[in-house]
Parts: structure tokens; C-alpha cells; sequence
């Protein structure tokens, strides 16, 4: 029985399937058939009716032809006859040119200012590191002179230990 049921859901669900893509593309395919049916109609009433076209047409001018100075054209030739346009033009070159430089100056002095920043900021740092390393140094150079004066009272205690043993000896002690 659970056969059957899977069966009948696997073909419920295929029904399913084809059913939403119908409906999805339905309307697509149908206006599109549509379409083809009525330019075919329309081909069909158009030809009995219309005789075939004798054109004795001049051949189309080129675009150099209509205007031969218009494959010549560059950014360079734009306004050299108008002298009005040529000096808009130019102030409009000195006018981009200034703040360009402008806006590299401002670039320029952003930059120092962050170097100068970080260059205050690294010497701190340097000098924060001089005085730690100076306090360990100094902290160092007590140590190894608590050091060797340690080792200097541990060589004296051992020759005054090795006297009082070898003392000791003499009077009949016979160690452990």
C-alpha cells in the first residue's frame, strides 16, 4: 500500500511540475505564437497587393562625404578658429590644472602631517623603550654585582668550612 501512495504522490508531483511550467511559460510561448501567426497574416494580405519596388536611388553618401572635416575632428582642433571658445577652453585647463595642484597640496600636506604624526609617535616609543632598557641595565648590573658578591661570600664560606673541617679532623671527628 505504501508503494501505491508513493506512486500516486511521485505522479501527482510530475503533474505538478508540468503544470506550473505551462503556467510560468504559458503566456510567453503564446503571445509568441501569436505574434508569428499575425506578421505570417500580415505577409500574406501585404503580398498580392504590393508590387515589387524599381528604385534607381543614388548610392549613400559617406559620412566623410557630408562632412570630410569630421573624421579629422580631435579634442586639439575643438575651437582653434573661435577665439571666444579657445579662451573658455584654455581657462577651463588652467582652471583644472590649479586644482589639481591644489588638491595635491592638500594631498601633500595630509601626508606630512600623518608622517610628522607618526614620526612623534615613534620617537616616544623610541624613547619610552630607551628608559625600560636603561632600568633593566641598571637592574641587570645590581644583580651581577649581588652576584659575584654572593659567589665572594660563598668561596670565603666554603675555605672557612673546609679550615673548621679539616680543625675538626685533627681533634678526632670523623665526619657523617
Amino acid at each position: 500500500m505504501s508503494r501505491r501512495s508513493g506512486n500516486c504522490l511521485r505522479c501527482c508531483l510530475v503533474a505538478f511540475a508540468v503544470i506550473s511550467a505551462l503556467c510560468v511559460s504559458g503566456p510567453a510561448i503564446y503571445w509568441k505564437i501569436k505574434k508569428s501567426i499575425s506578421l505570417q497574416n500580415a505577409n500574406a494580405s501585404l503580398r498580392p497587393t504590393c508590387t515589387p519596388c524599381v528604385c534607381d536611388c543614388a548610392p549613400p553618401l559617406s559620412l566623410l562625404k557630408i562632412a570630410p572635416g569630421l573624421a579629422n575632428l580631435s579634442v586639439t582642433d575643438c575651437g582653434k578658429d573661435d577665439p571666444e571658445l579657445k579662451e573658455e577652453m584654455e581657462k577651463q585647463f588652467v582652471d583644472l590644472l590649479t586644482e589639481e595642484l591644489k588638491l595635491q597640496e592638500t594631498v601633500g600636506e595630509e601626508h606630512i602631517h600623518h608622517m610628522n604624526i607618526t614620526l612623534g609617535e615613534a620617537k616616544r616609543l623610541a624613547s619610552q623603550y630607551q628608559r625600560e632598557a636603561e632600568k633593566c641595565n641598571a637592574a641587570t648590573e645590581t644583580c651581577e654585582g649581588s652576584r659575584e658578591r654572593a659567589q665572594a661570600l660563598l668561596t670565603k664560606e666554603k675555605k672557612l668550612t673546609l679550615m673548621w673541617e679539616r680543625r675538626a679532623r685533627q681533634l678526632g671527628w670523623e665526619g657523617e
